[in-house]
């Protein structure tokens, strides 16, 4: 059997895939099992992965239409079985899984905009269900796809090499850390794209909350994110304490991953790097705002989710649309009035087990 993989949504969204990966590999071990993918940090995961055996990379954003669809094209034929991972609800990714033309083509069916966003091109479906986690909708795809019901749950997988690992311990050498020493890391920055930006807890306050762990807890914050976020991250360490919080600069996402193995505790918005630090086994204190926690929690770790639980959340839904908020009084009120006390309270409460 030949399998295509198309984890085109992001690195979080792949990364929940990698339980229902581990478990159709385990079903079919004969299995030629590959993944399309569209960011670089995604390609650098999986090609860690044992359960895949190879890795197509292409950035269907920077390539264009035509060169896009000369791509896809080129793999008709190739697959028996092509799976969208679960969630990517864009009309873009159900066609290009129906043009690879598997005779099997699974992939979730949404709650909502789900024909807006041609999701009937699939031909394998489960129904999403707004209690579950991803990580638990990906497992029953596959086994809508195989025809059985899986049990286990395995845990995010997210292999790091001695490269890696010698790289965290270099870093934390250099800054004057040691295995003593309560080391705390903080994600204060998140995707982007279609206004996610508006799921991001407030700078200042994780300053301020950095500030605290220092000076009541004595602690070491490190301060991780992509290159766009360098500047973020500079911004927040010099209103820390220089002396006590140092942003990472990584050059891949596996160095990262093995730095945030390295935390006692981590700090984060609604964003990939909480998906790694749940990998990673971290103790979680997870930040958040619109979206719904049942569908992202951290997996299979140590985990509290920080939250204001209003009426209105959560309201962020998986499709192309821009994230909004319709309340009238206070815009994504929801983030912007979390305080500092209960997410300081959740680390305290981690760094006292």
């Amino acid at each position: 059997m030949r399998i295509l993989i198309l984890a085109l949504s992001g690195i979080g969204d792949a990364l929940m895939f990698t339980p229902a990966l581990k478990l159709l590999r385990q079903a079919e071990p004969g299995a030629q099992i590959d993944a399309l993918v569209m960011f670089k940090g995604v390609k650098d995961m999986y090609e860690r992965n044992e359960n895949i055996n190879n890795v197509l990379h292409f950035d269907f954003m920077k390539n264009g239409a035509a060169a896009s669809l000369k791509f896809v094209l080129s793999l008709r034929g190739k697959y028996d079985v092509s799976i969208t991972v679960y969630p990517s609800n864009r009309k873009e990714y159900n066609v290009i899984n129906f043009l690879i033309c598997a005779n099997k083509r699974a992939g979730a069916k949404y709650l909502r905009r789900d024909f807006y966003e041609l999701g009937f091109l699939n031909n394998i479906r489960v129904s999403e269900n707004d209690s579950v986690h991803n990580v638990k909708t990906n497992i029953k795809l596959i086994g809508a796809l195989l025809k059985r019901e899986f049990t286990e749950e395995p845990p995010l997988e997210f292999h790091i090499s001695a490269e890696d690992e010698n790289y965290a311990a270099k870093f934390l050498t250099e800054k004057k850390i040691t295995h003593d020493d309560v080391v705390i890391g903080f994600h204060p920055g998140s995707a982007t794209l279609k206004n996610h930006i508006k799921r991001r807890w407030e700078p200042e306050k994780f300053a301020e909350l950095g500030r605290r762990l220092v000076n009541n807890n004595n602690a070491k914050i490190l301060l991780f994110g992509g290159p766009e976020e360098n500047d973020l991250k500079e911004k927040i360490s010099t209103q820390i304490n220089l002396d006590n919080a140092f942003p990472v600069t990584a050059n891949s996402l596996a160095e990262s991953a093995a730095l945030v193995k390295k935390c006692n505790t981590f700090v984060s918005n609604d964003s990939s790097l909480m998906h790694v630090a749940a990998a990673m086994q971290r103790k979680v204190v997870a930040i958040i705002g619109p979206t719904n926690p049942n569908y992202i929690h951290p997996w299979k770790t140590t985990h509290q989710i920080v939250t204001l639980n209003l009426e209105c959340a959560p309201c962020f839904i998986y499709s192309p649309r821009p994230l909004i908020c319709a309340r009238e009084d206070v815009k994504f009120k929801c983030i912007k009035e979390l305080s500092v006390e209960p997410v300081y309270r959740a680390v305290e409460k981690f760094l006292a087990l």
